[in-house]
């Protein structure tokens, strides 16, 4: 049975652009952005993975959410998902900071409305960061790709024409045989890193909660304690799996990039510019994300093709 909920959101809120912020890529499998720009994605949970169907409602002061499937406990399910989309989280001091940057006022305005998305596990943020360094992002998005299908558990519904993937679960990944990760392009370093990183997770060893109770430096050392995770790693880790605003991955040669392509100069990422954007300057590494996907024509981008007329 479908059961349909509201959740507020704090403004200015755009659903569209958290799910691109999200999602990274039109070609990610797991989050899925829909012709009409609501946001489709498989939970993985016990005992079936629950479907998820977000819709902003007409005047942008809340989320409709359609939950389809068992779930054992409704509240925390509408709690992670105000979580991964960063419906209570309010950046306005970024965007006062934003301001006195002309390159990155231009863009702050095109871009109002996006929210600092979260994936839902400290697992999935782990695998995402790992499989990410040192390779572009669209080599990464293959590879992640490939490994969602290989190990991840495939939903059908009515609510896309396409199937879709839940997540695999750290108990899958290390269940996995070495032959079929490394199939999906996964060097054997990181075969390695992202086992160790399952057993922690598995054994307790690495906790969420404990990351959450610590500094944002604090938990990076924590990270980084862990064979084949470095800073760069643990701020996307911090930033990406637990919305930790106050820490931005430096030496990110696709930030980098992005920074040249909106200011003509590396030189705006420097550590003076990030301290000018106070506690909250993680959120430049969003609208730089944005700003990529914007000039490649891939912003508004459905995951899948409208069924309107089907």
């Amino acid at each position: 049975m479908v059961r349909v909920h509201q959740i507020p959101v704090v403004g200015p809120f755009r659903l569209d652009l958290t799910v691109n912020a999200l999602r990274r890529l039109p070609t990610n499998i797991v989050d899925l952005l829909t012709p009409e720009g609501g946001y489709l994605r498989a939970l993985s949970g016990p005992p079936q993975p629950l479907i998820v169907r977000v819709s902003q409602t007409p005047h942008n002061s809340s989320l409709s959410i359609m939950l389809d499937g068992d779930c054992r406990d409704e509240s925390q399910t509408l709690e992670l998902l105000q979580k991964m989309l960063g419906t209570g989280k309010d950046i306005s001091d970024f965007d006062k900071a934003a301001v006195h940057i002309p390159w990155l006022a231009l863009l702050v305005e095109r871009m109002r409305g996006v929210k600092p998305p979260c994936y839902p596990t400290l697992w999935e943020a782990c695998v995402n960061a790992i499989v990410f360094q040192q390779l572009s992002i669209h080599a990464a998005g293959a590879i992640i790709r490939r490994l969602i299908v290989a190990s991840g558990q495939r939903v059908e519904t009515d609510w896309a024409p396409i199937p879709l993937y839940a997540f695999p679960r750290a108990e899958a990944f290390k269940e996995a045989a070495d032959d079929t990760l490394r199939a999906t392009g996964l060097s054997a370093s990181k075969v390695a890193t992202l086992r160790r990183v399952a057993e922690r997770l598995l054994s307790g060893a690495l906790e969420a909660k404990k990351l959450e109770e610590a500094t944002s430096q604090d938990a990076i050392v924590d990270l980084c304690r862990i064979k084949g995770i470095g800073r760069w790693t643990a701020s996307i880790i911090l930033l990406r799996g637990m919305g930790r605003l106050d820490v931005f991955p430096q030496n990110d040669s696709g930030v980098l990039r992005n920074i040249m392509l909106l200011a003509g100069t590396a030189d705006s990422g420097s550590p003076e510019i990030l301290d000018s954007l106070g506690p909250q300057r993680g959120m430049l590494y969003f609208y730089l994300l944005l700003a990529r996907l914007e000039a490649r024509g891939q912003i508004d981008r459905p995951s899948f093709p409208s069924q309107a007329g089907s």
